[in-house]
């Protein structure tokens, strides 16, 4: 189902050919980290997608859609929403921790899940990605300008110069990364019933597919646990540059 409209729809219209390469990115929960993180990134970086067609599927309902499109601003034209994660699962993408535990409904049974992957827990790099955002990244692009107004509740209203007392400029400073993602979670716990209408599929990961204008797959990314939705999270949409590239001059 389609964010803009409520209605259902393919993701490409049949029939047609691309005129531009085309991006699919298979989100988690449309409150989840990842997802939010990701299309901060789309904004980040637009320069390396203006020449493609990005679409985004993600688990939640259209009132979840219509949230993360206003708070993230990725295009609602562009966000579908698959409520079951019925994609997914015909995609093979990774359903996340499954452990039952006796006695817990559906959505409480993904809660325990989520919080064992968060602690690294069948989430294969997850503490160490955790941990980049405290300590920062040198290898990884500044992700505040010095004028920008960062509101992160608990924590005060900063000002991005605030993070080159904590080791300089130019790259991902201690704290940074870590306060975008406070940020966020913010902003998904004060709207978690808006974000997540259906807690049970909160442990289910993503994945990324980059098509060229034949509909040949370049590239593709499964992500393999929490804040794991891309292979270099320093620079989560570098693949892009040397595939683009390659596309333009076959």
């Amino acid at each position: 189902m389609g964010v803009a409209d409520g209605c259902v729809t393919n993701l490409v219209p049949a029939n047609i050919p691309l005129r531009h390469p085309l991006l699919i990115l298979i989100l988690s929960q449309l409150g989840d980290f990842d997802s939010l993180e990701y299309a901060w990134w789309l904004q980040k970086d637009r320069a390396l997608v203006a020449d493609l067609n990005v679409v985004a599927v993600g688990i939640g309902d259209r009132a979840a859609g219509q949230k993360f499109c206003d708070y993230t601003g990725f295009n609602p034209e562009k966000l579908f929403i698959d409520p079951t994660a019925t994609l997914h699962q015909k995609l093979g993408l990774y359903s996340g921790l499954q452990w039952n535990f006796p006695g817990l409904k559906a959505g409480q049974q993904a809660w325990v899940n989520l919080m064992l992957m968060c602690a690294g827990i069948a989430s294969p790099g997850t503490l160490k990605e955790v941990l980049r955002g405290y300590t920062g990244d040198k290898n990884a692009p500044q992700l505040f300008g010095d004028e920008e107004t960062i509101k992160a509740p608990p924590l005060p209203e900063l000002k991005g110069k605030f993070f080159e007392t904590a080791g300089g400029k130019g790259f991902q400073r201690p704290l940074e990364l870590a306060t975008l993602r406070l940020r966020n979670m913010g902003e998904v716990l004060g709207n978690w019933s808006t974000y997540v209408p259906d807690a049970s599929y909160m442990t289910q990961r993503g994945g990324t597919f980059l098509f060229d204008t034949d509909g040949e797959l370049l590239y593709e990314h499964r992500d393999r646990g929490i804040l794991g939705f891309a292979e270099n999270m320093s620079r989560p949409l570098s693949f892009l540059g040397d595939i683009k590239f390659k596309s333009s001059t076959t």
